[in-house]
């Protein structure tokens, strides 16, 4: 099977990259900066610096759409929204559009999104049936998956990633937390009792080869593990599990100080379960946070 990813460079695209070069997956990675892939991704990983290179004869038996900008790492400006939109949506919609011209389509888009797609949903279980919110992150992810349903237009099975916070020791948002938290300085966010859903990079890239290869997979997947925590709970067991103090709390005026409008991304949160995912089957390998956070921090 040829593969072409967006996003295959980041944390997870890496991750997926090996996963399936191991299933002997021939693998086109799409890439602002071409010469970095095989050297990020694997030496027999092909690179395309632009979608124009995708000409109609070029065969894709599967396309997974990854990519977008980082979307807390700066102030949401004007000018940074309409970046994260073009980076989310209007890649989408061109990638779309060349799977569309394709001689021979690709049988299935997998293409990512995130549980903000929910809003803040307060304490509310969430599952994959649930409209949209209507914060921005929430309409930025809206309009990202509905981009990719298009697809569905020219009979390509499409599913879409909800995905949660994705734990790996090496980068995200674990990566991010743990030289705070090494040093003592863990916080909880506000009141702490905004939900969080996650779930562990082992789990996802195993969920992705799920879909990619059940044909019968279609739709949305929330990509989290099946025991949502607070910020509160993440913040305690992280802090254990490294055998450091959890005595700080940042509060909610001052986050919104420093952050602006991004801070509703760290106040607000998404009690999200993988309804779609267990119906297929699908056993998690790290169910709860423990064990999600003793695997990544010993890898």
């Amino acid at each position: 099977m040829k593969i072409l990813i967006t996003g295959g460079t980041g944390l997870i695209g890496r991750k997926l990259c090996a996963a399936l070069l191991t299933k002997g997956y021939e693998l086109t990675v799409l890439s602002r900066s071409p010469d970095t892939v095989t050297t990020k991704c694997g030496a027999s990983v092909q690179a395309m610096a632009t979608l124009d290179e995708w000409t109609p004869d070029i065969v894709f038996d599967a396309v997974i759409n990854l990519a977008g900008e980082p979307i807390v790492d700066a102030r949401w400006t004007d000018e940074r929204k309409q970046r994260l939109w073009q980076s989310r949506v209007s890649l989408t919609e061109k990638l779309v559009q060349h799977i569309s011209n394709a001689n021979r389509k690709p049988s299935v888009l997998l293409s990512g999104s995130a549980t903000g797609f929910y809003g803040d949903g307060s304490d509310n279980v969430l599952d994959e049936s649930l409209p949209a919110g209507s914060d921005f992150g929430a309409q930025l992810c809206s309009a990202w998956e509905n981009a990719a349903q298009a697809a569905a237009d020219a009979g390509v099975r499409v599913c879409l990633l909800r995905t949660g916070l994705v734990l790996d020791a090496t980068g995200g948002l674990l990566g991010r937390m743990l030289p705070a938290f090494k040093l003592g300085l863990a916080a909880q966010l506000g009141n702490g009792q905004q939900w969080m859903s996650w779930i562990h990079i082992d789990d996802y890239i195993a969920i992705v080869l799920l879909l990619l290869e059940n044909t019968q997979a279609v739709g949305v997947y929330n990509m989290t593990a099946p025991e949502p925590v607070t910020n509160q709970q993440f913040t305690n067991t992280l802090a254990h599990a490294l055998h450091r103090p959890a005595l700080f709390v940042a509060p909610a005026f001052l986050l919104k100080l420093m952050l602006g409008e991004r801070a509703e991304l760290l106040l607000g949160g998404q009690r999200a379960l993988p309804t779609n995912v267990q119906v297929l089957g699908y056993d998690f390998h790290y169910a709860t946070l423990e064990q999600a956070l003793t695997a990544a921090l010993n890898h």
